[in-house]
């Protein structure tokens, strides 16, 4: 009995450093999108789908800045109709996303 409970006990601590592990994984990538660097770029960089998309969900709104990584992920300084300033993400093929 003391051998199966000292098994199931080793398992256990096995797979929960196995899951840590993941975990840890899984942060590493998310730090590494963060810390991907964005570069100032011009709005003439900005390809159709983001124009579309910009005109469709802010339509009122100014572009205050443009930024650009070497994923081809965009990240824009808006200028809502209020003056607030709001930053928000973008691929080259016009789909939204967010930084974690």
């Amino acid at each position: 009995m003391k051998n199966h409970l000292f098994a199931i006990v080793l398992f256990v601590v096995l797979i929960d450093g196995y899951a840590n592990s993941i975990k840890t994984d899984i942060f590493i990538s998310a730090t590494e999108i963060i810390s991907d660097d964005f570069k100032k770029v011009d709005s003439s960089e900005l390809t159709p789908p983001i124009i579309e998309e910009i005109l469709k969900q802010y339509p009122t709104s100014k572009l205050a800045g443009v930024y650009k990584n070497d994923k081809n992920q965009f990240k824009l300084i808006m200028v809502l109709k209020s003056g607030t300033r709001r930053t928000v993400y973008i691929d080259s093929y016009g789909r939204w996303f967010k930084l974690k």
